[in-house]
């Protein structure tokens, strides 16, 4: 019997994050996260109960395709911490004609998921105060990061942009990979952020705003 997947949604909307940003994308949300941000947007994925319909690798790959989009986004939750995800990730990997992106939290190890050919980019969050889980970090995974993955610091104030400017430096990330400070929506000035960006000549790291936030009503799903 296949191993399956629970996908809580997914569906095509425009990349509102990353280098990608304002690009069609296949947005394939799994259940399920082992952290629990205090301005998490997407709880209602990660409750026990949650609804979602059980697919196979194969099936996921296939309603991927038959959405026309080549970019694809894997998000949660984390999705790397769900059962079997390497063998999703193997199976979409193997597809030409895809860019997959996997959205992680910070807390789970990368190193697996580097082996695989053609793996996927990453997308890694790096949990600052604003979230209440910066304890779970796995700072190690900045050593496996390379120039097509990406560093989000999720800020909530301005101490969060000074902490995200503390690691930048401890671990070297400006010109390692893409870097992006990305206000909690509602609890910080964007103008704010790029007055840190400029004090600090923060050259090689980008302010972005969650687009999808802006074009549709904050609290909707499905975009």
């Amino acid at each position: 019997m296949d191993r399956t997947y629970e996908v809580a949604e997914y569906f095509v909307s425009i990349n509102g994050e990353g280098p990608l940003a304002g690009q069609l994308a296949v947005f394939v949300r799994l259940k399920g996260c082992n952290l629990a941000c205090k301005y998490c947007d997407t709880k209602w994925a990660n409750e026990p109960d949650a609804a979602f319909t059980a697919m196979t690798a194969k099936e996921i790959h296939q309603a991927i395709k038959e959405t026309g989009a080549r970019n694809v986004t894997l998000t949660g939750g984390e999705p790397l911490a769900r059962p079997y995800i390497a063998e999703l990730l193997e199976e979409l990997a193997a597809d030409p004609e895809l860019h997959v992106e996997i959205e992680t939290n910070g807390s789970v190890s990368l190193a697996p998921f580097c082996r695989i050919p053609n793996a996927p980019s990453f997308t890694m969050d790096y949990k600052l105060s604003c979230s209440g889980m910066e304890s779970f970090m796995d700072t190690y995974n900045f050593s496996l990061l390379t120039q097509k993955d990406t560093v989000k610091f999720v800020t909530g104030s301005l101490a969060d942009c000074e902490r995200a400017l503390e690691v930048m430096k401890q671990f070297q990330l400006i010109g390692r990979c893409h870097l992006y400070f990305s206000p909690v929506f509602g609890s910080i000035d964007p103008a704010d952020i790029v007055e840190f960006m400029k004090e600090n000549h923060l050259n090689g790291v980008n302010l972005q705003i969650q687009m999808h936030k802006v074009i549709w009503d904050p609290d909707r799903r499905g975009v």
